[in-house]
């Protein structure tokens, strides 16, 4: 199982948000290209990248930011957050982003996520944010209709290369991750998925680690991290069942 840390930009700063309000973000590093480096040097394998701002407004908004990580580091990033344009994603692509996330789009248009993951196989991963089984869009600020497991399946033979499902009521909360919610989600699917959301400590990532044979092939954690309940090589050691 992979993990993978959690930069999450806004106004381009390296943040946390509590359950997604951007109300309510706590500032752990003015530097992302410091935290990238920091968590590359420490091992990751992944880094995952969002986009605040962007998620919010539509569009690609903490340019530079990711840039600069980019600059800095070699390890492959995956990116979400406003990206909901065929230009926007062959930009990030070009820019050196190894995998980039759709999530509105995949909710609105489908159809431009099974496009993206034609003209970029094994490149495109859907991120799935949910409140109570239901899809969350346009930066978590509005409730859709659409059960997460029907939008997964939609995407079954795109080609997607992981669905990210994010619960949201867990994000940042330190409350542990939805496990259940997340093995029941990958046992209806053959798209590898990566659980997000909730992890507070190596015994969370200890209790996800078997849901590995269900086909979740990875973890994100954010807050952990940050505050130090967890380090990288300490999660990379557990998630590989060391």
């Amino acid at each position: 199982m992979i993990l993978f840390p959690a930069i999450d930009l806004k106004d381009g700063k390296c943040v946390r948000l509590l359950r997604g309000d951007m109300a309510r973000a706590t500032v752990f590093n003015d530097s992302p290209a410091a935290q990238a480096k920091a968590f590359a040097q420490a091992g990751c394998e992944w880094l995952h990248l969002v986009d605040l701002n962007g998620a919010v407004e539509g569009h690609p908004v903490n340019r530079a930011a990711v840039e600069s990580i980019l600059a800095e580091i070699e390890v492959p990033t995956q990116l979400g957050g406003g990206i909901r344009t065929i230009e926007s994603i062959a930009q990030w692509i070009e820019a050196g982003v190894k995998r980039v996330i759709l999530g509105t789009v995949a909710v609105k248009e489908p159809g431009l996520v099974k496009a993206a993951c034609k003209q970029w196989p094994g490149q495109i991963a859907v991120g799935i944010d949910a409140r109570e089984g239901i899809v969350a869009v346009d930066g978590w600020t509005k409730q859709s209709t659409v059960r997460a497991l029907d939008l997964a399946l939609r995407f079954e033979d795109a080609g997607v290369a992981a669905i990210i499902y994010t619960d949201i009521d867990r994000d940042g909360a330190m409350g542990g991750v939805n496990v259940d919610a997340t093995v029941t989600l990958a046992q209806h699917l053959t798209t590898p998925v990566i659980a997000s959301g909730g992890v507070s400590s190596l015994d969370d990532l200890r209790e996800l680690r078997p849901a590995e044979e269900h086909g979740i092939i990875g973890a994100i954690v954010g807050r952990a991290l940050y505050d130090g309940r967890v380090t990288v090589p300490d999660a990379i050691r557990v998630l590989k069942g060391e």
